[in-house]
């Protein structure tokens, strides 16, 4: 087993917004990645344009700078747990991790998920510690919070004994030492070149494992992953062997290393770089490239079982296929299909109706992206309620998945947050209390009861709760969760919303649509009523004519202004009974059956059968 010095291959992780992404664009800058006068965005990772907005990292990226003549290859990974199936494939590719920390918050939730990856496989990993130059910075603090955060996550000796930088990433300033910054980061190139291990080669044939995939208009899907042994050529065969063992021969048309933040083809590459290669139509993530001549299969990437799944199904609306451009199931099917090639942690299931589609993936937001995603691209369709997958145990018992809650609220508010989680069957297992009033606690929580939490919870703390969950296990069912939840104002009719109508049903609850604006149709909620029934309203009344002549804009005004759910808020508020309607250019909540007399003789039904 050889290595080879001139390379080294690194991951970054880190919580929500501690800088990571402005690191490596400062690593870029400073290595000359691009043109005096180009142009460059902040965040140049954050390619996706839901990363720009949502602030968070949900692809991992490939990107790699030069220093003193080694190639670093730096994979950008996702921090938040949801996105686990992007940084358990990764982690394949690289020999150690560069770990970013807030010097004021230290080591947060979401670090966890990442960091026990790259422990389990005996990375090194250099802890930098970024925003050294805010007013209530404790670098004392954040060292040896990650410290007793490695002992608990069951790191090795080595790992523990792990070196600190110091750094201030928006001016691309590092050093030893907290209290002296070099002018660049130059003190991180040096220790990453020290303490990151070169990768090692093998002696066998060639070898790949596929833990990426991309698409090119011009050349097709490309297949990436870190070469392990051997060399690829442009124009070579090779062997493809799939996650099921077959094995079918292919054409290598394209071979790329990258370099700054594109791809440079290349002639031919040798083992130990991250490489992508063009020419497999079939190839899949977990997928191995081998040598034609002696084919030798990886194991294949194993990711954790996804936990929440949704129904996607046809808009079956009175407003289908106005807003959207792909509204067919078929074109839904070939949709969740294809996005199944590179998002490893998904599963896509056919129902009893063609029409429906079982989608299961790793939380809420894990599939409330690929919903937006989907939105953007022009799909028109509509899901279900969230709901937990269940298991069996050995022994027959019914399990169900838990989470690790890693609650931040002030104080005044912390009774309030305690008791709705002791409602959903929340079990403390930590508390401390900050010096600036805030209590920082950890829960064990069923998912069941973590879905639909936010928004009460931002409710209950005034908006200034900071909460985070991670995935801990599959534990034996925790028993029914009373969820005191208010119902929906559905719309009786179909047309234009009235602000005549509104006023007076001001009283009824809140509202979710604009009058003189939008347009509703029978069956669409309208609002959320004060009581925990449904009522049906008429939204689209009309004042009779007489001789009076009232300003409509006046009655408009004097309304209390709507509430507009966004993606997330939509998604936690839907009933058992319910749908979101999903269009690039409305969310609309509806009532599974849309005509209010049916839906009275169903409760009715299930009413005298349960009696």
């Amino acid at each position: 087993m050889n290595q080879r010095p001139d390379i080294r291959n690194i991951a970054i992780i880190a919580h929500v917004d501690h800088g990571k992404t402005t690191l490596v664009d400062g690593m870029l800058r400073q290595t000359n990645a691009f043109r005096q006068n180009q142009n460059v965005a902040e965040r140049v990772l954050d390619s996706n344009d839901l990363e720009r907005e949502r602030g968070i990292t949900i692809l991992a990226k490939n990107t790699s700078i030069e220093y003193n003549g080694v190639t670093i290859n730096i994979v950008d990974t996702p921090g938040h747990a949801d996105f686990g199936g992007e940084v358990e494939r990764i982690m394949n590719m690289v020999d150690g991790v560069l770990l970013l920390v807030d010097a004021v918050e230290g080591p947060m939730a979401q670090t966890r998920f990442v960091l026990r990856q790259a422990l389990g496989k005996r990375l090194p990993v250099i802890l930098v510690v970024n925003k050294i130059d805010r007013p209530a910075a404790r670098p004392d603090y954040a060292v040896n919070a990650t410290f007793d955060l490695f002992i608990d996550l069951g790191a090795t000796e080595e790992q523990a004994l792990f070196p600190v930088i110091y750094a201030k990433a928006t001016e691309g300033r590092a050093g030893f030492s907290a209290a002296e910054l070099g002018p660049n980061l130059i003190p991180l190139f040096d220790t990453i070149l020290e303490h990151i291990p070169p990768p090692t080669i093998g002696d066998g044939p060639t070898q790949l494992l596929v833990t990426a995939l991309e698409y090119s208009n011009y050349v097709g899907k490309i297949a990436v992953g870190r070469l392990l042994a051997g060399k690829l050529r442009a124009g070579q065969t090779i062997a493809h062997i799939n996650s099921h063992g077959e094995l079918t021969n292919g054409k290598v048309t394209k071979l790329y290393t990258f370099r700054d933040l594109q791809r440079q083809e290349q002639a031919e590459v040798a083992a130990g770089t991250i490489v992508a290669v063009a020419g497999i139509p079939d190839v899949g993530i977990g997928d191995t490239l081998a040598d034609p001549d002696d084919p030798r299969a990886l194991p294949p990437i194993k990711v954790e079982e996804p936990t929440v799944r949704m129904v996607f199904r046809i808009n079956d609306s009175p407003f289908a296929g106005r807003e959207g451009k792909y509204v067919t199931s078929r074109q839904l099917h070939d949709r969740l299909m294809r996005e199944l090639e590179s998002n490893v942690a998904l599963r896509v299931e056919d129902m009893d109706k063609a029409t429906s589609f079982l989608v299961s993936g790793r939380g809420e937001l894990h599939l409330a992206i690929l919903i937006e995603t989907m939105r953007r691209e022009g799909y028109e369709f509509a899901v279900g309620r969230p709901e937990v997958i269940f298991r069996e145990g050995d022994a027959g018992e019914r399990l169900e998945p838990f989470e690790q809650v890693f609650v931040e609220a002030l104080n005044d508010h912390w009774g309030s947050v305690a008791e709705m989680l002791g409602r959903r069957r929340g079990r403390l297992l930590d508390i401390r209390y900050g010096e600036d009033g805030t209590v920082y606690g950890e829960y064990s929580v069923p998912t069941r009861g973590v879905l639909g939490f936010r928004q009460p919870f931002l409710t209950a703390t005034r908006g200034t709760g900071v909460y985070h969950t991670l995935f801990d296990a599959y534990l034996p069912y925790a028993g029914d969760i009373d969820h005191t939840e208010f119902g929906s104002l559905v719309s009786l009719e179909t047309g234009p919303v009235s602000g005549y109508a509104l006023e007076h049903l001001t009283a009824r609850g809140t509202f979710f649509v604009r009058p003189s604006i939008d347009e509703v149709y029978a069956g669409q909620v309208v609002g959320e009523h004060i009581r925990d029934e449904d009522l049906v309203i008429n939204v689209c009344r009309t004042k009779n004519l007489t001789g009076h002549r009232a300003k409509p804009t006046a009655i408009v005004e004097a309304l209390s202004p709507p509430r507009i759910l966004s993606l997330d808020e939509a998604i936690e508020y839907l009933h058992e009974d319910e749908l979101l309607e999903v269009t690039p250019e409305s969310l609309r909540i509806r009532k599974m059956v849309l005509d209010h007399n049916m839906r009275n003789r169903e409760a009715k039904r299930v009413k005298y059968a349960e009696n």
